[in-house]
């Protein structure tokens, strides 16, 4: 067998993968970028739940979804801005608008609040998100180390980050959020930088929830200092 044929396997495996109705339904589903469970994805493909896991393990052996494990939750996603190329190239043969994700969750706790000791939510999404277009942060493997011009900008706000980087856990991460179903920042950098705004009073926590509430002072903070408007 030649090259030319072993292309021609592994194409029409992957396309095998994409063609069976209910799979094709979990992947388009995930093109919104928002990270689901099997149970959900079994909901948007019509089947049983154990179906449905085994149309993801389908998946994930052709590394079209990847599955990210959170406690006692596993999330699914495509496997990277390739799949998702294949998937829009795919649409263009369809014209039918996707449902977008709509996250059921009390307002209060999607906007802001603490997951164990770092900035989640609508406010922790959206810092990732800065972060990532100041490019502040830099991909390690499955971490996040901060990039030259990240250093400088989080040693201004008045975080040590070589005090930081020598705490005995993971520098920073992309931590799924379970409202947003995108990352936002954890590890010992999201931690400093919670505690950073609780210090500095750009927000304050419920006392009976893990919602954190942005101040007027944390709203002009927020904007100028990393352009996010909440």
């Amino acid at each position: 067998m030649n090259v030319e044929q072993l292309d021609e396997v592994a194409v029409a495996r992957i396309a095998g993968a994409i063609g069976e109705p209910a799979r094709a339904r979990m992947l388009f589903c995930l093109m919104d970028g928002h990270a689901r469970t099997s149970t959900e994805l079994a909901i948007v493909a019509d089947v049983a739940t154990s179906t449905a896991s085994a149309h993801l393990n389908r998946l994930k052996t052709e590394h079209l979804v990847r599955v990210i494990t959170q406690g006692k939750h596993r999330f699914y996603s495509l496997d990277g801005p390739k799949v998702a190329r294949v998937l829009e190239g795919l649409s263009v043969l369809v014209d039918q608008p996707r449902q977008k994700f709509t996250p059921t969750t009390p307002t209060r706790l999607r906007a802001a609040r603490v997951c164990y000791d770092h900035i989640a939510g609508q406010l922790g999404v959206l810092l990732h998100d800065r972060f990532n277009h100041l490019k502040w942060l830099s991909p390690d493997k499955d971490s996040y180390d901060l990039t030259a011009e990240g250093v400088k900008a989080v040693d201004a706000l008045g975080i040590d980050v070589e005090e930081t980087r020598r705490l005995r856990r993971r520098f920073a991460y992309a931590c799924l959020d379970w409202s947003e179903r995108r990352p936002h920042i954890g590890g010992a950098l999201g931690a400093a930088l919670l505690k950073l705004a609780l210090k500095r009073k750009w927000v304050t926590q419920d006392l009976d929830s893990r919602a954190i509430r942005v101040t007027n002072a944390g709203r002009r903070e927020l904007l100028a200092r990393f352009g996010v408007e909440v």
